[in-house]
């Protein structure tokens, strides 16, 4: 048999919790306390009741509680980031303003030799893919493709061109 669910005195708490509630989180934390105590409901009945698993809802209550008798903060808001985002998109709009100032102008950025100063305007570690991705998101694109290597010989190139041996002529 299990035993009788507890928290009776922070029912009206609950009650008034669930009136006034502005997040999901803040409804199902409050009635995973209520429906146990109002309607007489399993743990598991109120797991599926407010779409969480058994041991959700049991944390739930117990943090619920908690928080009602003053043993535990209240949950901070959440940062208004995107998923894993180091800057809010303004932020990166001025970084990005900051680091490449002349690159947009008519030439052609070239990523790479930029990507230390902007690693260390940022503060954390970046990988070229999460760099190329912030800029994408601010309108950046490639527009002329890499053809050659930067370290090439150019008139060498062109000596090789003109001075190749016609094998490749089909015959």
């Amino acid at each position: 048999m299990a035993r009788p669910a507890s928290g009776e005195e922070h029912l009206e708490l609950a009650r008034n919790a669930v009136r006034i509630a502005k997040t999901a989180d803040e409804l199902r934390s409050a009635q995973a306390l209520l429906l146990p105590l109002e309607l007489g409901l399993s743990l598991e009945q109120t797991a599926i009741a407010i779409g969480r698993s058994k041991g959700k809802t049991c944390t739930l209550r117990t943090n619920y509680c908690k928080r009602a008798t003053g043993r535990m903060a209240a949950p901070v808001a959440k940062r208004n980031l995107r998923n894993r985002a180091n800057r809010s998109l303004e932020e990166e709009k001025v970084l990005l303003q900051e680091v490449f100032d002349g690159a947009g102008v008519g030439g052609v950025l070239v990523v790479p030799p930029f990507a230390d100063k902007l690693r260390q305007k940022m503060g954390v570690p970046l990988s070229l893919s999460a760099i190329y991705r912030m800029l994408a998101r601010h309108g950046w694109r490639k527009i002329v493709p890499d053809t050659t290597h930067p370290k090439g010989d150019s008139l060498v190139r062109e000596d090789w061109k003109k001075n190749s041996p016609g094998c490749w002529v089909k015959r």
